[in-house]
């Protein structure tokens, strides 16, 4: 145990040496800006090796989530809970953004040129697909491709088929099951590697952030920015850290401490996908449910954009503003509602709370794309507060569902919150070992479904 810690222990200089990483980066994108902005790659390159990671991770957990529970039932229950859950507190986002928006009015005093015109129509992305384009998008052209192209839905619909087939051939598909959680241990153990490469990738992305954009965008911007990540700091303290209390009976800030590297990582790649590998073993690890956490989270990073929301209400009531054409309430409102079910059909664009912006502004208000120029300069830096809120929100989401299902061993909350059980982060699985031999006569964890399973298999 004392060689075990001591293993878990080194991690702690990874998360300072991101911390120092990011101070660095800072320095050096206002004292060089132009070799600032080459030294995007080395971010860009990092939050791609997580990105690699999510398709497999994603599949191993829901696949065996899914396939060791006994009723399909229990199943659609947490999606549809999710799902319902995840639409009011979209509807809850856009309405604190319309509130502050209404309230700051941060672009009367703006004005917009060619240049910010053309900036703006440059952001519309053809890519971004209208609803029913979504939905089929869903659907992978072959069982593989979902794993290729790196759509987390795509791979969520193969992981939730293959894991009913799974459950539906009993004792049968245990072998199966076994050798998904080895490949589980083995995608993990990958991740844990890739983590390494975490100075260096936050580094080059902050650096290359700080040099795009330099210290006056950041002054002529400074009552958007702030009024932003205030609504931002305001929905996650107040309402999200009510919901937890009120339902899970939990202090938000004790929870947040649990996640402290994952915020750290967030901020230093302005990506929620980041953590999302990471978000998944900690609930996990926590004591919710692999259904639950199988189902909730992936669904939830296209579907519980909850800083995304906030960020499109106050962007486009800032723009119209800027424009000389403020909108009305009744204007307001039906656009907002528009833009929640955009935001689903644009959330596999790569910069999707600004291409979303645009996209959803050209079909309902195109007269006011050419002002999303205005805030090109400064999207990057509000990306980070749309990525932290994010994933509080997917990780409180996680909590809630888990209470309602009855899913949450409440026991082992406490025990983990308290670092009673700390988190392993070489392996990031609650069970594994250095040497599968040391746990050849040991039980899988949390799954009493998969040890009645596994007797039957073995003939017990």
């Amino acid at each position: 145990m004392a060689g075990t810690a001591a293993r878990r222990d080194r991690t702690h200089y990874l998360y300072i040496a991101v911390i120092v990483a990011v101070i660095l980066g800072v320095a050096v994108g206002f004292a060089a800006p132009g070799v600032a902005v080459e030294l995007k790659p080395l971010g860009t390159g990092f939050v791609n090796l997580i990105k690699m990671m999510i398709s497999p991770i994603i599949f191993c957990t829901i696949v065996l989530g899914i396939g060791s529970v006994r009723k399909a039932a229990k199943v659609g229950a947490v999606g549809g809970i999710a799902l319902g859950y995840f639409t009011v507190m979209s509807l809850v986002a856009l309405s604190i953004g319309l509130l502050v928006g209404n309230v700051l009015h941060p672009g009367d005093s703006l004005a917009v040129t060619d240049a910010v015109k053309e900036a703006g129509q440059g952001q519309v992305v053809a890519e971004a697909k209208d609803t029913v384009e979504f939905l089929l998008g869903i659907i992978p052209t072959t069982f593989v491709s979902a794993f290729t192209t790196g759509e987390v839905l795509q791979t969520l619909l193969v992981a939730l088929l293959a894991g009913f087939a799974l459950q539906a051939m009993g004792p049968a598909g245990q072998p199966v099951l076994r050798g998904v959680e080895h490949i589980q241990r083995l995608v993990f153990r990958i991740l844990g590697m890739v983590m390494w490469a975490a100075p260096i990738g936050a580094f080059g992305a902050i650096a290359a952030v700080t040099g795009s954009a330099g210290l006056d965008a950041l002054k002529s911007l400074a009552v958007l920015m702030l009024g932003f990540y205030v609504t931002c700091f305001l929905f996650v303290f107040i309402v999200l850290a009510a919901l937890l209390r009120i339902i899970a009976g939990l202090n938000i800030l004790t929870f947040f401490k649990y996640l402290g590297r994952e915020f750290l990582l967030i901020l230093s790649t302005s990506s929620s996908e980041s953590a999302l590998p990471r978000l998944i073993a900690k609930m996990e690890h926590l004591g919710v449910s692999k259904p639950v956490v199988g189902i909730t989270v992936p669904t939830g990073y296209s579907f519980n954009l909850d800083g995304t929301m906030i960020y499109m209400t106050m962007a486009s009531l800032f723009i119209a503003d800027a424009m000389g054409d403020p909108m009305s309430l009744a204007e307001q409102i039906p656009l907002l509602l528009f833009l929640l079910v955009a935001s689903k059909g644009a959330a596999g664009v790569s910069g999707a709370g600004l291409a979303t912006l645009a996209g959803g502004l050209q079909s309902h208000r195109p007269e006011l794309v050419d002002g999303v120029g205005l805030i090109v300069g400064i999207d990057r830096f509000m990306s980070e507060a749309r990525a932290l809120t994010n994933f509080a929100g997917n990780a409180v989401a996680t909590v809630l569902i888990g209470t309602w299902t009855k899913e949450i061993d409440k026991e082992r909350v406490d025990q983990v919150l308290a670092g009673l059980v700390p988190f392993d982060e070489k392996t990031l699985l609650d069970d594994a070992s250095a040497d599968p031999a040391d746990r050849a006569d040991a039980e899988p964890k949390g799954r009493p479904e998969a040890r009645e399973g596994d007797k039957a298999a073995a003939g017990v």
